[in-house]
C-alpha cells in the first residue's frame, strides 16, 4: 500500500510539485497546522507559500485557507468533504493553484461533514449566515448529499472529483446548463471515446473484466454499467469482477481475478484477445499490485489516469480524466461563478481529449504492443525501466 501511494504521488507530482511525491514519503512534509487535522486535510507543501490554512480547535473536521496578504473582504467558499481521499488531496491542492493563479482573494471554510445529515446541514446553515458565495462539493458523495438537501438553493454549486452527472440523473443533457444552482464537472469520458481505444488496442476483444467496488454506487453506474452494456451490444463477453466487502478488496482480488482468467481462457485460449477494466473504485485500485499478480499477461487499462506510474505496480494504459484535469476545470468554473456567471447556464464541464498514460515497462512485461498513435498523444509516458519520461506539465 505505501509503494502504490508512493508511486501515485511520483505521477502526480510533476503537476503538483515535489508536495505529493514529500507527503508519500513522509507526512511532515506536508503544510498541516498541527495534527488536529491531518488526518483528512493534505495539499501540496507548496501550498502555504500562498495560503495559510489553520484548524479549528474546537473541531478537527474543519479547516479554514485563506490567501496571504490579499486586500480587501475575500469572497466565501465552503467546501463539503465526505472523507478523507488522496484524490481530494490533488483536487484541493489543484484548485488552490488556479484560484492564486487567478488572483481570487478567497477563504475557503472546509469541512468533513462525514456524510452526517446534521453536520451537513448545521455547514449549509452557517454558509447562508455567513452569506458565502459559493460551495464545492467534494467528491460524488458530497455532490449527491447537497443535490439532495441543497438543490435549488441561493447559494451557487460547483462539483470536483464527481463522476458523470447525466449517468447518475443529476443532469439531463450534456449540452444544456442545469437551470438551477448547480454547475457539474465531471469525472467520467464517453464510453464510445474510451471503448475507441480499447478497439485499437484489442481489435478482436473477446472478454471485458470489470474490475469495481460493488458498494461504490456512482463508480458502478458511470463507468461499470455503461461499459459493460457498450460490450455486450458489439457482442463482447463481459465479466463482472466486482469486490463485495471494500475492506477485504485484497482477500477477495485473490480469488476474482483467476475466477476471470479462468473464464477469459474458455473464449480466449492465450488471452490476447481480453483485458481488465479497471474502475475509479479507490479499495479496488488500491490493490492494483494483486490485480497484477493474479491478472498475468491480460493488460489492466484504468480509467484512472493516477494509476499508471512509476514501477511495475502500475496499470499498463489509462483512458480516463486525471484528478488534477477535473479539478482544474472545476476551479476555472468556480472562478466564472465568482465572477458573475450564472451557475445553472454552465454546460457540463467534460476533459476532452480524456488523459492518456502509459506503462511500457508493464506494457513489455505482459508481451503487449501499444499502438503509436497512443505514444503521441498521451500526456503521461513511463519508459521500458518504468521512470516517466513525459509528464503533462
Amino acid at each position: 500500500m505505501i509503494d502504490l501511494i508512493a508511486n501515485i504521488a511520483r505521477r502526480m507530482a510533476p503537476l503538483c510539485g515535489t508536495a505529493i511525491l514529500a507527503f508519500a514519503v513522509n507526512t511532515s512534509a506536508f503544510a498541516v497546522d498541527g495534527p488536529q487535522f491531518d488526518a483528512w486535510f493534505k495539499y501540496g507543501a507548496d501550498i502555504s507559500a500562498t495560503w495559510d490554512v489553520v484548524g479549528d480547535t474546537t473541531d478537527p473536521r474543519h479547516v479554514v485557507v485563506r490567501r496571504k496578504n490579499a486586500d480587501g473582504p475575500p469572497q466565501r467558499i465552503l467546501v463539503l468533504y465526505p472523507r478523507p481521499s488522496s484524490a481530494y488531496d490533488t483536487a484541493i491542492t489543484e484548485m488552490l493553484h488556479v484560484f492564486a493563479s487567478k488572483d481570487i482573494n478567497v477563504e475557503l471554510s472546509v469541512v468533513n461533514f462525514q456524510l452526517d445529515d446534521a453536520r451537513g446541514n448545521a455547514a449549509l446553515q452557517e454558509a447562508k449566515n455567513s452569506k458565502d458565495d459559493l460551495i464545492i462539493a467534494m467528491g460524488s458523495e458530497s455532490t449527491a448529499w447537497l443535490y439532495d438537501h441543497y438543490l435549488g438553493g441561493a447559494i451557487p454549486v460547483v462539483t470536483v472529483c464527481s463522476k458523470d452527472p447525466v449517468q447518475l440523473g443529476q443532469m439531463r443533457d450534456y449540452d444544456s446548463g442545469s437551470g438551477n444552482n448547480f454547475a457539474f464537472t465531471s469525472l467520467n469520458v464517453p464510453v464510445e471515446v474510451q471503448m475507441a481505444y480499447v478497439r485499437e488496442l484489442r481489435p478482436n476483444l473477446k472478454n471485458l473484466a470489470i474490475l469495481v467496488d460493488s458498494k461504490n454506487k456512482s463508480a458502478l453506474q458511470t463507468q461499470g454499467e455503461p461499459i459493460a452494456k457498450y460490450a455486450e451490444r458489439q457482442g463482447i463477453g463481459v465479466i463482472w469482477a466486482a469486490v463485495q466487502n471494500p475492506d477485504a478488496a485484497r482477500e477477495e482480488l485473490t480469488a476474482i481475478i483467476p475466477a476471470a482468467v479462468s473464464k477469459m481462457r474458455k473464449t480466449d485460449p492465450d488471452l490476447s484477445e481480453s483485458i481488465f477494466w479497471l474502475t475509479g473504485s479507490t479499495s479496488v485500485f488500491r490493490e492494483i499490485h494483486t490485480i497484477n499478480q493474479y491478472a498475468g499477461r491480460v493488460p489492466v487499462v484504468s480509467v484512472v489516469p493516477e494509476i499508471v506510474t512509476e514501477g511495475a505496480d502500475s496499470a499498463v494504459l489509462a483512458v480516463g480524466v486525471g484528478f488534477e484535469s477535473n479539478a482544474r476545470l472545476a476551479a476555472i468554473y468556480s472562478v466564472r461563478i465568482l465572477e458573475g456567471a450564472k451557475p445553472g447556464t454552465l454546460k457540463v464541464g467534460l476533459v476532452s481529449p480524456p488523459d492518456i498514460a502509459i506503462s511500457f515497462l508493464k506494457a513489455r512485461m505482459i508481451g503487449m504492443r501499444v499502438p503509436f498513435n497512443f505514444f503521441e498523444i498521451a500526456g503521461y509516458v513511463y519508459d521500458y525501466q518504468g521512470h516517466a519520461v513525459r509528464t503533462a506539465n
